[in-house]
């Protein structure tokens, strides 16, 4: 097996961005056979930034889709696999922000931005030009995670303006709809959780998508798929019947079809082709 080496960095953002972004995780992955790697949908919108060749990125796998080269990329809520072709390696830094966070760093709802790939200077201007020049002069990850504490709050401070909005134009039942799900990982009624916020489960639907992007329905599956996905990469994995049990699908098959909707292939095909997996 050829050698291979991968670091995996994850840090918390400052305090002061919790409320807008998830997680940092700086990787530099070598060494690795050449390949396509499915960016599998999740909870949160990802940017990435890479700190040396252009990332090749298509918006979806195995399907046709165009690849386009990015120096950095942002992408909103997907509901399916965005593809990254790689020749074995990979440097970068990679940001979750959550979907209600997408107003205050980029000014814009989620709902824009879902199921599309655009370059990060589209969204923050003159500030993704200089984050990526310091991340890329940064000889640390530390340094690294530091600077986009920075830039991240300018970008915040720059959007909340004048009057300090936390989260402009989000309802408050939306922002609570979608932390219900999250916290149950989708493993709610939509119907039960529209009731308790005195809505109808039409009216939270319509509202939910035109701010996040996608129905509380959707979202629910993507956060069941990002469950058996995160327990599917462990480094000691359970069988594929305990994955589904756990992530709350109703049985295999149920996993197996969802896992094909959402990243193009059966879960064992993506296990035996996703070259990457080792680096978690």
């Amino acid at each position: 097996m050829e050698d291979h080496t991968a670091t995996g960095i994850r840090a918390r953002p400052a305090p002061v961005l919790r409320e807008y972004v998830d997680s940092y995780v700086g990787f530099d992955l070598r060494g690795f056979p050449t390949g396509v790697h499915c960016g599998p949908p999740g909870r949160a919108l990802t940017a990435v930034i890479s700190l040396s060749e252009p990332l090749e990125v298509a918006a979806g796998v195995d399907d046709g889709s165009p690849v386009t080269r990015f120096g950095s990329v942002a992408g909103g809520l997907m509901a399916r696999s965005v593809a990254i072709h790689h020749d074995g390696r990979q440097q970068g830094v990679r940001i979750a922000l959550t979907p209600l966070g997408a107003r205050a760093v980029y000014g814009m709802p989620s709902a824009e931005l879902a199921h599309r790939l655009v370059p990060l200077d589209a969204l923050l201007g003159a500030l993704a030009a200089e984050l990526v020049d310091r991340l890329r002069s940064a000889t640390t990850w530390a340094a690294r995670f530091a600077a986009l504490d920075a830039l991240l709050l300018r970008a915040v401070q720059r959007g909340l303006g004048a009057h300090g909005d936390r989260v402009r134009g989000v309802r408050p039942e939306v922002a609570e709809a979608w932390r219900r799900l999250v916290a149950a990982r989708g493993r709610v009624q939509v119907g039960a959780v529209a009731a308790e916020l005195g809505w109808s489960r039409r009216y939270l639907a319509e509202r939910f998508r035109g701010e996040v992007g996608m129905s509380p329905k959707t979202f629910a599956r993507v956060l069941r798929f990002e469950h058996a996905h995160a327990l599917a990469t462990a480094q000691d994995p359970p069988p594929w019947t305990e994955v589904a049990t756990v992530a709350g699908y109703a049985d295999q098959a149920h996993l197996v079809r969802d896992w094909r909707e959402f990243t193009g292939r059966s879960p064992t095909a993506w296990r035996d082709g996703e070259v990457l997996l080792a680096a978690g």
